[in-house]
């Protein structure tokens, strides 16, 4: 047995480690509604951006941040820590607060978060009814939820962060209109959009759905499989690629790699997580899904490609 390559199989396990949903899907509805709750408050102080780029999270080293939020005279973030499992809230003017990243209700979490936010003199009142999930349970009356699997955390932390990286070198070559990589907690996914520089017509729905549409894009992330608003779930990670609005023959359109299938309740083409790990360049099967997505969308719908599109070295 070759054992270079099976030290490389090994690393690649490590980077791209398997997430069956079943096995912590009680921890993932927690986690995704205490990142509501940290949500909700950035959503409630940050100055609104086009799309809602001002409500999303952003990776970090250790976890992810809610990057900077404004308040008074000074400003404040706060972190989760997926290495050590903490919670930190940084103040400008220096206080530093942690709480732990432990099995506890969501009703707990909720008490705890905002009464260290009232000792840190941040007073800010949020909607506690989740968002994009079937079945909202207010947060601060949330008893259901309460798990929390560290191993399991990790490993969805981790797959972001590969998945982050590809993102990055997928974003290279579009010099129009594009999102930053970042992480939306109403849906729960890792997001990175391009933009045609056309309008659209908003979907039907919430004042976020609408404001999220109302111009012409091309989607794509990474989705640990959990129920969106609709109730609709795959019960398994994936990762994800739509156009909207989708232009006519979108769903037949020829991607990459053979394992991609476009899935009619969702309206997104999807490759299961499952599939790209087992590939022996998972990183590069994500980054062909994501190109080939892009290029059948934008083609359909007839986006200016050669002047949105340019090699590195051109742009």
């Amino acid at each position: 047995m070759d054992t270079a390559i099976v030290t490389d199989r090994e690393t690649l396990e490590q980077a791209w480690p398997p997430l069956p949903f079943e096995e912590w899907q009680h921890t993932c509805d927690t986690l995704h509604m205490w990142c509501q709750i940290v949500g909700k408050v950035k959503l409630k102080l940050t100055p609104f951006l086009n799309e809602l780029w001002e409500v999303a999270f952003h990776l970090t080293a250790r976890g992810m941040t809610t990057s900077l939020i404004p308040y008074g005279n000074g400003a404040f973030e706060v972190t989760f820590d997926f290495i050590d499992h903490n919670l930190s809230i940084l103040s400008s003017d220096g206080t530093v607060k942690a709480l732990p990243l432990i099995p506890r209700s969501v009703a707990d979490f909720y008490q705890e978060f905002m009464a260290t936010l009232r000792s840190m003199d941040i007073d800010v009142i949020i909607n506690t009814t989740p968002t994009e999930v079937p079945n909202p349970i207010p947060c601060d009356q949330d008893s259901t939820h309460a798990s929390y699997d560290p191993e399991y955390v990790h490993r969805w932390w981790r797959i972001q962060l590969q998945t982050a990286k590809v993102l990055q070198r997928y974003r290279s070559p579009f010099v129009g209109k594009s999102s930053p990589v970042h992480f939306f907690w109403g849906s729960f996914d890792l997001n990175h959009a391009r933009y045609s520089g056309r309008p659209a017509t908003p979907p039907e729905g919430p004042r976020f759905f609408r404001l999220a549409e109302n111009q012409e894009n091309v989607a794509c992330g990474f989705w640990p499989g959990n129920a969106n608003a609709a109730g609709v779930s795959l019960g398994e990670p994936a990762f994800y690629s739509y156009i909207y609005p989708a232009p006519p023959g979108y769903e037949e359109a020829s991607v990459r790699p053979d394992a991609a299938h476009y899935h009619d309740a969702l309206g997104q083409f999807i490759l299961r997580y499952e599939d790209a790990r087992r590939a022996p360049d998972p990183g590069r099967v994500t980054l062909d899904f994501f190109e080939s997505t892009h290029e059948a969308a934008a083609t359909l719908a007839r986006w200016d490609r050669g002047a949105l599109e340019k090699k590195p070295w051109e742009a």
